[in-house]
């Protein structure tokens, strides 16, 4: 003997029957479409996300990198606005005769009349 007895059921052509049968196929129908385009819009939303966050990282990373050349920048400047000072405290001291005639006697070994200049090595 099997599991299961056969059911010997005969199906009626009716109008009715027919009716749901193409109720319950519009219905199968509409489930399919509409699963569909859920997953179209998913796979869709999907790609927009990963393109908008990737966009984020490289616009997060490209500001970390302009910052990090905005400081260096910055501390250059400094570095160049206290050479302008000296440079200009330079100018300021090189209009003066006593300064001049110091510096020929210290790098060219200039002298006046009458003096003597000795080189002494520091170590």
């Amino acid at each position: 003997m099997s599991a299961t007895p056969k059911k010997n059921v005969t199906k009626l052509n009716t109008d009715y029957l027919h009716k749901q049968e193409q109720l319950q196929q519009n219905t199968d129908r509409k489930r399919i479409g509409l699963i569909r385009r859920l997953t179209v819009f998913g796979v869709f939303a999907f790609i927009v996300t990963a393109l908008m966050i990737s966009v984020l990282i490289k616009q997060t990373s490209a500001i970390e990198n302009k910052e990090a050349e905005q400081k260096k920048l910055e501390q250059q400047l400094t570095k160049l606005e206290g050479k302008q000072k000296q440079l200009e405290s330079e100018i300021v001291r090189l209009n003066d005769d006593e300064y001049i005639k110091k510096i020929a006697r210290r790098d060219y070994f200039l002298s006046e009349d009458g003096e003597i200049i000795f080189n002494i090595k520091n170590d």
